[in-house]
């Protein structure tokens, strides 16, 4: 038996490329082409899970009202909240301060943007999460709607990365990555089947 869990990241939000986190963002129109143009083809799940943040919630029930499919919108899988960084865009914060923009990626645990989400209780939100959802479910076929970095925490997961390794992870828009999760006896075995393609 083996359950299996799809992660697509949302399409192009209105607003282009910036920190964005929480902010709940439409899709932009090349946005919703470019989700509608992953799945158009393929519609093999059981049930599909989102994030409440509308770019991704609202193309999930979209597909989910096309092809009959169960929909659970779930506010723990939304983005890692940025704090002072939402908004802007990389050049910007550069700009305004290179030292702590590089800081960051150097060690993102160490340093966490101010009044932003620290990466570890990012990375225990989504870590429950996807241990609820994997724990309720057995021999499904899952799609999971959400974020580059709610996929690079759970890939990390899957692949015994370190966690502040995870950002070397691309994670494109609209791209799919699935997990296959083997039951063996008492144990989960998870295995990434692929990464950032196409169904």
């Amino acid at each position: 038996m083996a359950l299996v869990i799809d992660l697509m990241r949302h399409g192009e939000p209105q607003g282009g490329m910036r920190y964005r986190g929480q902010l709940d963002d439409p899709l932009s129109e090349l946005g919703w082409q470019q989700m509608r143009c992953a799945t158009e083809n393929n519609q093999p799940w059981q049930k599909i899970v989102s994030s409440t943040l509308i770019r991704c919630a609202d193309f999930a029930k979209e597909l989910a009202d096309k092809h009959g499919i169960s929909l659970q919108c779930d506010s723990a899988f939304i983005e890692i909240g940025f704090g002072d960084w939402e908004g802007k865009t990389a050049s910007e914060l550069e700009q305004q301060n290179k030292k702590a923009f590089y800081a960051f990626y150097d060690d993102p645990i160490k340093n966490t943007p101010a009044n932003a989400e620290s990466l570890l209780a990012f990375q225990r939100r989504i870590q429950k999460a996807w241990q609820t959802l994997v724990q309720s479910h057995t021999d499904n076929h899952i799609l999971l709607v959400a974020h580059a970095g709610v996929i690079r925490v759970i890939l990390a997961e899957v692949l015994a990365m370190p966690l502040e390794a995870m950002f070397r992870i691309q994670v494109p828009y609209a791209a799919i990555s699935r997990v296959v999760i083997h039951n063996q006896g008492p144990r989960l075995y998870p295995q990434l089947q692929f990464h950032a393609a196409s169904l």
